[in-house]
């Protein structure tokens, strides 16, 4: 590591701190600026690190997919952020969309709440929604596969 890093933001880990506690999560990671910092509970306290575009498309490329890996599945639908993710517009509603569902692109697939504003999902492409990989009120990651639209 080069002794150029940038200055910790003691206030972006105390706010990402803050996130982990509300959310129940055990870790949360953002990058920000070609820099990564990832904030956890247990071993992982803090971790900063550089990724440059470059570096981390390489080693995504070198790294071989796991066998039935949802989230690298070329249909998956992920988390664009932490938080809850619910499949209906309010408690007991029927969901968004259900295994089989057709959808257009940019119709709503669920919702996703962080930080107390509900965030609407939508689809990224046209197709049938082959697999729902989240419950209802299930905590979920950044990145996380969501579901399946093929």
């Amino acid at each position: 590591m080069s002794d150029d890093k940038p200055a910790i933001d003691r206030d972006l880990i105390r706010e990402l701190a803050k996130l982990l506690e509300e959310t129940g999560l055990t870790e949360i990671e953002i990058e920000r600026d070609g820099f990564r910092v990832r904030v956890g509970r247990g071993a992982t306290a803090v971790s900063v690190a550089a990724a440059p575009a470059a570096a981390a498309a390489a080693s995504a490329g070198a790294a071989k997919p796991a066998a039935g890996d949802p989230a690298k599945h070329p249909g998956a639908v992920t988390s664009p952020m932490v938080g809850t993710a619910y499949r209906g517009p309010s408690p007991g509603a029927m969901p968004f969309v259900d295994e089989g569902s057709k959808v257009v692109a940019g119709d709503t697939l669920l919702i996703v709440e962080a930080m107390k504003t509900m965030n609407q999902i939508p689809a990224p492409r046209s197709g049938t929604v082959t697999k729902i990989l989240v419950e209802d009120g299930q905590p979920v990651e950044f990145g996380e596969p969501l579901m399946i639209i093929e």
